[in-house]
């Protein structure tokens, strides 16, 4: 390794290379740019869960100053625009066909949902086009809403769509029912438990943005996104019937994305038809009650869920029947996530081969789900662990124990999961060991004699886990242009959104070029300059880097062609060391930027697509300790410990910052996110800021993390995990965990197996009173 590699290169805590420009509020993010005349756009949405569109008087909006258009979904319609489609994965209940959903931009006949956007006004100014928003009349028909799952479900239930029988989506069957059936029959212990996840927002800092510009019958969009090629793909081949060189996608900064901005959203397509139509500049930016009601909901699944074991702890078979609420519309990502993504992992790291599961997609009168950190993957492991933590006190054995008989061992690798999955690698019990170490697992009840001195109740909750990484698409393009200038830029459609992947993706290329970090430069966010799937599925590291990593190479390759013309040697005879290539024993070199510069277009110039071979899967050990007050419920977090096999870690740094933070992430919806619609009329109650509680600072303390990469990943050339949603998908479970063994410690008794998420302090002192929640 160079002397620059070992200071700048990969497994290097580097500092982050876009910290300079952010923290000198430098920052490009979509709001902050606009362009000379452009107009602005504001949407009306619907107040109603459910209604039939009876009119639309829009000519006292039209009418006031500054207005230029006010479209209606009609209007859309009319111009061409066909809807986003609904899933076409999977069938509906008993193999029966699923229900059509398409979602036009602008409502059309009726509204679905309270925040569903019907009206589309431009005008010169925002307050303009608010106030002409304002004036808008439209007459509706309220129809009967169903917005919880019980409801969409009971007999008579009224219908989100004609087409679809008792509000069922989709439905998918996996596993052997009769083979479950009998491992049940004979087990000697059973646990059962229904397991709500409930609703959340992912909430990113930043709120969506699009600003779009017309030039030439070329529309551009600028935006905050996760995956802008997604983005263009699905306005120009489902909804305009464009050639996609005719839209192009820029996207700057992004403030946060959490799988809340991986595909195109009703807002982009108007925005684009608008532009197109008016040949002018047109701006949207979301106010953070509009994204509380339009952007996608995560999460809202409700299971019950049943572990059969022998005398011993070793589980016989797994039983989950699962409805997830999908919202007014089923797409594709809402459905997949939990039909299919989240049950990839649902025996997680123990050797379980007989299962049954049946998961069906609910529609309702709410915001569409899709992604959120994690997606799917949190939802299954909460289950499985929340089960493993039953069983153990069913058997009266140390949660770490029951864990550790059931996990899959080293040997076994490769193993093949009953959903059909392939684990490359993996040291479950050292992983859970080395935690436990972590956690002082063993001297807990010194700390809990303590607390209980102090007038609080302690307990101890743990997650052993892996996930599932790479999107389901493991090839990216990556281009590389040396420049004369002493610069090297990397293009990739992978996209930074506060996860420092620049600075991992610039320690890459230093391992090969062997230059100064400084000279090399990330540029993300233009389907002009490449497309690629973008970044979803904590894949970016590790399907982006490892294109980085083998693009950058075989520039490196090509290049050392082009020494050996330069130097009249035989290319066999080069070798390259940092940033120079040499005749191997001789003085004779050049430069890579000297030979960049004597090229007829100064450049040395790779365009590379390349792909790793299969998912992969980081896996952790997550322990909590809490601290229960029992005049209040009030649980504060106390300890918190985690021992992460991430493969190898390209800037450690950086990947400690994205499990803590997952952690918080987690520990938010353990502890108090939560959206709640309010059952009958379906209007959002928790649709701001004020309302809608996100974890703080002094909600937690104690964390001590650590990175084993001691098991490098066998499908990338970079042995890397991902990493991005680990943190997130143990947290929940390891803090509920922490709290029952709390108020089982304490006497609470069945209050406390049956308390559901999110744990406020009133549903803890409730359970722990033997009083109902």
């Amino acid at each position: 390794m160079s002397a620059v590699a070992q200071r700048f290169g990969s497994g290097q805590s580097v500092r982050r290379i876009e910290d300079p420009a952010l923290v000198a509020g430098a920052g490009r993010f979509a709001d902050d740019v606009s362009l000379p005349g452009q107009l602005h756009l504001c949407l009306l949405r619907s107040p109603y869960a459910h209604a039939r569109i009876v009119s639309i008087d829009a000519a006292a909006a039209r009418a006031l100053p500054g207005v230029l258009a006010v479209y209606t979904g009609a209007d859309l319609v009319e111009a061409g625009l066909k809807p986003l489609g609904s899933q076409p994965m999977f069938p509906g209940p008993g193999g029966a066909v699923a229900p059509k959903t398409p979602r036009h931009a602008l409502a059309v006949d009726r509204v679905r949902f309270v925040g569903e956007a019907l009206v589309a006004v431009v005008a010169e100014t925002l307050d303009q086009a608010r106030a002409a928003r304002d004036a808008v009349t439209v007459e509706y028909d309220g129809l009967p809403s169903v917005t919880h799952l019980a409801d969409a479900t009971a007999a008579a239930a009224p219908k989100v769509w004609a087409d679809a029988a008792d509000n069922f989506a989709a439905e998918a069957r996996h596993g052997d029912a009769a083979a479950c059936d009998a491992a049940f029959a004979k087990a000697a212990h059973v646990v059962q438990l229904e397991l709500v996840n409930h609703r959340l927002a992912p909430l990113p800092l930043e709120p969506r943005a699009v600003l779009g510009s017309f030039d030439g019958d070329r529309v551009t969009l600028r935006m905050s996104s996760q995956m802008p090629s997604g983005v263009r793909d699905t306005l120009c081949n489902e909804v305009f019937g464009w050639p996609t060189d005719k839209l192009r996608v820029v996207v700057g900064d992004v403030g946060g994305g959490f799988g809340n901005k991986t595909g195109a959203y009703p807002e982009d397509i108007v925005v684009a038809f608008v532009t197109h139509t008016l040949q002018r500049a047109v701006k949207w930016v979301a106010e953070r009650g509009e994204e509380f009601l339009g952007a996608g909901h995560g999460r809202d699944i409700s299971s019950r869920a049943e572990l059969a074991l022998d005398a011993d702890g070793r589980v016989l078979a797994l039983r989950v029947q699962s409805l997830a609420n999908v919202g007014a519309y089923a797409t594709t990502t809402g459905v997949i996530i939990q039909l299919l993504i989240g049950p990839w992992v649902a025996t997680s790291i123990y050797d379980i081969q007989t299962i049954d599961f049946k998961l069906q997609a609910v529609l309702t009168n709410t915001t569409p789900t899709g992604a959120y950190r994690g997606a799917g993957r949190p939802e299954a492991i909460y289950i499985i662990e929340r089960l493993m933590d039953a069983a153990a006190r069913k058997l009266g054995l140390d949660p770490a124990e029951v864990r550790r008989r059931n996990m899959i061992r080293p040997e076994q690798m490769p193993y093949t999961n009953p959903m059909g999955q392939i684990y490359d690698s993996g040291q479950f019990e050292s992983v859970q060991a080395q935690a436990l170490a972590l956690a002082e697992w063993d001297d807990f009840e010194t700390r809990a004699a303590q607390s209980k001195k102090a007038g609080k109740h302690r307990g101890r909750g743990l997650a052993s886990f892996l996930e599932w990484t790479g999107g389901n698409v493991f090839e990216e393009r990556v281009t590389v242009n040396v420049s004369g200038d002493g610069f090297i830029e990397i293009f990739t459609a992978t996209m930074a959104m506060g996860q420092g992947i620049a600075t991992s993706y610039a320690q890459l290329a230093v391992d090969v070029f062997g230059v100064d970090i400084d000279k090399v430069r990330i540029v993300q966010g233009d389907t002009d300059r490449g497309s690629g799937f973008g970044s979803a599925g904590s894949r970016s590291i590790f399907v982006g880097g490892s294109a980085v990593k083998v693009a950058s190479e075989r520039t490196v390759q090509k290049a050392q062609s082009l020494a050996a013309d330069a130097l009249e040697a035989a290319a066999q005879d080069i070798e390259y060391r940092e940033g120079e290539f040499r005749i191997v024993g001789t003085d004779r070199r050049i430069g890579l930027f000297e030979l960049a510069a004597k090229q007829a277009d100064h450049q040395v110039y790779m365009d590379s697509t390349s792909a790793v071979q299969a998912p992969s899967w980081p896996n952790a050990c997550h322990i909590c300790e809490v601290e229960v007050d029992p005049d209040t419920g009030a649980v504060q977090v106390v300890a918190y410990a985690s021992v992460n096999d991430v493969g190898r870690a390209i800037n450690p740094t950086i990947v400690v910052g994205q499990l803590d933070g997952g952690a918080v992430q987690g520990l938010g919806q353990a502890l108090c996110e939560q959206m709640i619609h309010e059952r009958e009329s379906g209007q959002l109650q928790t649709g701001s800021l004020m309302d809608y509680a996100l974890p703080r600072v002094d909600m937690v303390r104690g964390f001590k993390t650590v990175l084993d990469q001691s098991t490098p990943c066998l499908t990338n050339p970079l042995g890397v995990k991902g990493v991005g949603e680990l943190g997130t998908i143990g947290a929940t479970p390891a803090v509920v965990n922490a709290v029952i063994d709390a108020l089982t410690r304490a006497g609470a008794g069945e209050g406390a197996a049956t308390l559901q998420m999110p744990l406020l302090s009133e549903r803890v002192w409730s359970a722990l009173h033997g009083q109902p929640a």
